[in-house]
């Protein structure tokens, strides 16, 4: 039988952690999340290798040829994405089966929670990235293409209307 959509609403609180993510790490964050069962042994390898960067990095991950999708393998740079993936197995699971079955609603999602953090202030450029295009078509890119700023975030804070201080009732 067909599956079911999930509600927009729903995809939107799938996406939200993520969606702020640059472009190319989201793109391997919703690409890796397809081999969920990858992640924890990832996670874990990340984690032992914690001290290495650049070319020891590489050298590492050729060393020791890790079994797993490439989309995983570019997750290695960055063990807190990882761990974050492993630590919330459920997510990383709804999140990948969601991207097989419905790419563009996750697409979609982004997009949405893009405009929405970008109409309350929380998503401008900074030194780390550049947020260009309008609404459906937001692009976060880094300003260096080599190093990727993993933004953390407070998706009950970035999607919603700010507060009025001071405001007298």
């Amino acid at each position: 039988p067909p599956q079911q959509q999930m509600p927009p609403e729903q995809v939107d609180g799938l996406v939200q952690r993520i969606a702020l993510y640059p472009d190319p790490l989201l793109a391997q964050v919703l690409t890796a999340s397809t081999f969920w069962n990858q992640i924890p042994d990832a996670a874990g390898w990340a984690h032992e290798h914690r001290g290495l960067n650049g070319d020891q990095l590489a050298h590492a991950i050729s060393e020791d040829r890790l079994p797993w999708d490439p989309s995983v393998l570019a997750l290695l740079p960055v063990p807190s994405v990882l761990d974050m993936m492993a630590r919330d197995m459920g997510w990383t699971q709804a999140l990948g089966n969601t991207v097989l079955g419905e790419r563009f609603e996750v697409m979609d999602a982004v997009q949405r929670m893009r405009e929405r953090a970008q109409q309350y202030g929380y998503l401008q450029t900074n030194s780390y990235d550049r947020v260009v295009g309008g609404p459906g078509e937001i692009q976060i890119q880094p300003v260096d293409p080599g190093y990727f700023y993993v933004p953390t975030y407070d998706p009950y804070v970035v999607y919603a209307r700010p507060r009025e201080i001071g405001r007298a009732h």
